[in-house]
């Protein structure tokens, strides 16, 4: 998921209050944006996040490196990659690039608010109801925004992710930097410059199309599945299961499908933002990931995108929604249900 996230309701409702058991005090289903304290909310959204990526960026590395590496030459799995990083690099190699995405904080404040106004929008103006729909359309304008901003950091994030990967019988510096010995500052200065010098300011946006095929209908499918495994789980869990845990179920659920069904867009990105001496079409590149992988291409990095967004989906949506209801004005307190 690009994903920054938020929850919806336990049920399909027209409205964002329902009622309790004894039908007298109502209830919050979905925390509508109008009823956050913004000056509660982004702080702390904000720092929700960056814990969560000091956590979780380890297994972005590992997914990247895994993804642009030939066959198996260098990793045979997760788990293999994880100690090989581990035994010869340290903890650092696992935090690779991890200050030069900080930005993605930004584009993460973004697409929350996007997401929430596009799914406001539509039901205040629009009349919309349908949980999912909004969902589904707010998910997509919130990664469209979100990449546009996040892109560019993103690619020198994974160029410094990779570098000095063995790639077959070669070592991957796709812009032919000089890295050893030099701080993570130096060679992201040393990045930048690169990019610049050998595609100008379109080399920031190398594989933007591509993102925006992966992301963009990832974020999409990953709220409307969201809100269609809660419905189908607010029926099947007894009502003593917190809301929390079954918003974390659902948002697990929703990410394991739709990382499934978008793994061959996601490697796809990737080799079009590292590397920069294959083909720069969307066709080309594709064509060269099947001549190399044939069938893999569905299951290359899948482990590592899955425990990733399996564990990110839950995490955050547990960060956010308590972030919401933390943030919720005084007058909704005490309809908030956790």
């Amino acid at each position: 998921m690009d994903m920054n996230t938020q929850h919806p309701g336990a049920a399909n409702t027209t409205t964002s209050v329902t009622g309790s058991k004894n039908n007298k005090e109502p209830r919050l289903v979905t925390i509508e944006w109008h009823m956050l304290d913004k000056r509660k909310f982004f702080p702390l959204s904000m720092t929700s996040s960056f814990t969560i990526r000091c956590f979780l960026h380890p297994l972005n590395v590992i997914k990247t490196r895994i993804q642009v590496q030939k066959h198996n030459s260098t990793y045979s799995g997760t788990v293999d990659a994880f100690w090989k990083i581990w035994l010869s690099e340290g903890g650092a190699g696992l935090y690779r690039g991890f200050w030069i995405s900080m930005p993605q904080l930004l584009s993460g404040m973004a697409y929350m608010a996007s997401y929430e106004s596009v799914r406001e929008v539509m039901f205040t103006e629009g009349g919309i109801t349908d949980s999912r729909v909004r969902a589904l359309c707010g998910g997509a304008v919130a990664s469209l925004v979100s990449q546009t901003i996040i892109v560019p950091f993103d690619i020198i994030s994974q160029h410094m992710m990779v570098i000095g990967q063995k790639h077959g019988h070669s070592v991957l510096n796709p812009l032919n930097i000089d890295y050893q010995y030099a701080s993570n500052k130096e060679v992201a200065t040393r990045l930048v410059r690169a990019v610049y010098a050998h595609s100008g300011l379109l080399g920031f946006y190398r594989g933007y199309t591509a993102s925006l095929l992966t992301y963009v209908p990832n974020s999409a499918m990953w709220w409307s599945l969201y809100h269609t495994y809660q419905d189908c789980l607010s029926l099947l869990l007894p009502a003593s299961v917190p809301a929390l845990a079954m918003q974390g179920l659902s948002a697990s659920l929703g990410g394991a499908t739709t990382a499934v069904i978008s793994n061959p867009f996601d490697i796809l990105r990737a080799r079009l933002q590292v590397c920069t001496n294959e083909s720069n079409s969307i066709a080309g590149t594709m064509r060269q990931l099947w001549q190399e992988e044939r069938l893999k291409i569905f299951t290359k990095g899948l482990s590592a995108r899955l425990i990733q967004t399996i564990v990110y989906s839950s995490v955050i949506i547990s960060g956010y929604e308590t972030v919401k209801r933390l943030a919720v004005r005084d007058e909704y307190k005490h309809m908030v249900r956790w």
